[in-house]
């Protein structure tokens, strides 16, 4: 039996040495290996915390530094539209990035603007993220490539993170496109997302500012908190898929002002035609 000495004296040692391995164990690297497209980086940061760092294995040499606006001097430009004032430009070598940190909206915002809850890195918001870009991407749909993301941990229960993704070339959001007052636009709008919901995408920000138009092209962006639903929940009449449609909706109302009421309902008809028109395979 142990007495009540030894048991605390036991438990304490335990603690220490899980302390030490968690506090000051050396940055690991892991390479990405068959069809896994992450490099897996953990390593300690300067606030007595762990951190994960999630990088393509397309691009090397990226570092915790990465993420910090100021690493990148006069090449980080704030993003205007959307970001809550946490989004930047990042001028390199084309394509460009966006770098994004995660912020809180609403209520909320006043209380913990930058931190969230932590229950492990798997459910951090960058993490989650970037591995659903990477699931989008291998279905084909249109969605920047993910470079790399990042979760800090704070003390014992609090997190930060950020991402990095690859910037759509010569592209701007659906409310700036010149051809806003164009029927085609908004029908094949209602084409990309119909593709994004019978792949089972619920992006719960569905908004003019996360649609990106270059050229013919259309993509969607930023899939904070949104998520693949399975296919045996993924229904025609899917209360979710509604959802997405009325927020985008009322996107539309306050973010194209230049369009008339009248000028409004008539292409968003034309997005509901042409998204409840059965696909052609």
């Amino acid at each position: 039996m142990w007495s009540r000495a030894g048991l605390v004296g036991k438990l304490s040692a335990i603690l220490a040495y899980w302390a030490f391995n968690v506090f000051t164990r050396k940055p690991m690297v892991c390479r990405a290996e068959g069809n896994d497209l992450l490099t897996l980086a953990t390593g300690t940061h300067s606030d007595s915390g762990t951190s994960l760092l999630l990088v393509s294995p397309r691009y090397e040499g990226v570092t915790a530094s990465w993420f910090s606006p100021d690493f990148w001097k006069g090449r980080a430009k704030p993003v205007s539209s959307g970001g809550r004032g946490g989004a930047w430009f990042v001028d390199m070598e084309p394509p460009g990035m966006v770098l994004r940190h995660y912020r809180r909206g609403g209520m909320m915002a006043r209380f913990a603007e930058k931190t969230y809850l932590f229950t492990g890195f798997e459910q951090t918001r960058s993490v989650a993220e970037f591995r659903l870009l990477g699931q989008l991407r291998s279905l084909g749909l249109p969605v920047p490539e993910a470079v790399a993301a990042i979760a800090w941990k704070y003390r014992l229960f609090w997190y930060r993170a950020a991402i990095l993704v690859e910037r759509i070339p010569n592209s701007v959001t659906f409310s700036d496109s010149d051809r806003l007052s164009d029927e085609s636009l908004w029908a094949q709008l209602g084409q990309v997302i119909r593709r994004f919901h019978d792949n089972g995408l619920n992006h719960v920000d569905l908004n003019c500012d996360n649609i990106l138009v270059t050229g013919d092209q259309l993509y969607l962006i930023d899939f904070d908190r949104c998520k693949l639903v399975p296919e045996s929940e993924n229904e025609t009449d899917s209360a979710w898929k509604q959802r997405n449609l009325e927020r985008l909706q009322r996107s539309v109302r306050k973010r194209c002002p230049g369009l008339s009421p009248s000028q409004r309902e008539n292409l968003w008809q034309h997005l509901l035609q042409a998204y409840h028109r059965q696909p052609s395979h």
